[in-house]
């Protein structure tokens, strides 16, 4: 308390209210009171607000040290151990990246590389690549039936039964259209993309013979007119394509 009011008089001297005027010590007296009241729940509530600071703190640590061990646990790969590496930095292998699988190999291990990488022997394809890699992308390789027993011969499995369709697909649109001079008549053909097929299925059609070609038809407007094509050769049973 002395403290206190040997600090309030020290202030009192100093403290001036927005007109500028100095004040006595004992006009601060009232706020003295209300700190010094107070100063006990105030303690308490510092005291439990320091202890689950201090809890939350170790519990966050414990926490982060659990997440960091599971992706940065000690190497338990030997010298010479097959193991398969994870391709996350693999960008020159073929195919669809969702067709791929998640690791390849196996590659063998030539050396460790301290507790939390390794060195591995790459193929020819992948020579290129750093051959050090963190032990977080790599996991045990582990042998197949086939490598194990290389002569055992596998039960052939029965090929699948594909059925053949022969009949035309859906339409997905006209591309273009043509005359033609056919048997001594002219006939007009369109050429028409199906669906689900690429262009090389694409095929040329009379009207008659396009499913549901009414709609299609209407849509289609071909740049130019309808174009002739001129061809040196026959074209079915004697005809020929001319202007």
């Amino acid at each position: 308390m002395e403290d206190i009011l040997r600090r309030f008089c020290a202030y009192g001297m100093e403290y001036r209210d927005h007109e500028g005027d100095t004040h006595d010590w004992v006009t601060l007296l009232p706020e003295v009171q209300l700190a010094y009241n107070t100063t006990k729940d105030l303690h308490e509530m510092w005291k439990r607000a320091c202890d689950t600071a201090f809890k939350c703190m170790t519990e966050a640590k414990e926490y982060n040290k659990q997440s960091w061990n599971k992706s940065h646990m000690e190497p338990y790969f030997k010298e010479g151990e097959q193991v398969l590496v994870s391709i996350l930095n693999f960008n020159n292998l073929k195919g669809p990246k969702k067709m791929r699988d998640s690791f390849v190999g196996p590659f063998t291990i030539i050396k460790l590389l301290g507790k939390s990488a390794v060195e591995v022997k790459l193929t020819e394809g992948l020579s290129r690549k750093h051959l050090a890699f963190p032990v977080s992308l790599v996991k045990p390789y582990f042998q197949t039936e086939e490598d194990k027993f290389p002569s055992r011969k596998k039960s052939p499995t029965p090929p699948d039964i594909v059925e053949v369709d022969d009949s035309p697909g859906l339409v997905k649109r006209i591309i273009k259209a043509r005359r033609i001079r056919l048997n001594g008549r002219d006939q007009r053909q369109y050429l028409v993309r199906f669906k689900n097929q690429t262009a090389d299925e694409d095929k040329w059609l009379e009207k008659d013979a396009i499913p549901d070609g009414d709609p299609h038809l209407r849509s289609f407007r071909p740049l130019g007119g309808l174009k002739r094509l001129i061809y040196d050769e026959p074209l079915l049973k004697g005809g020929y394509v001319s202007l």
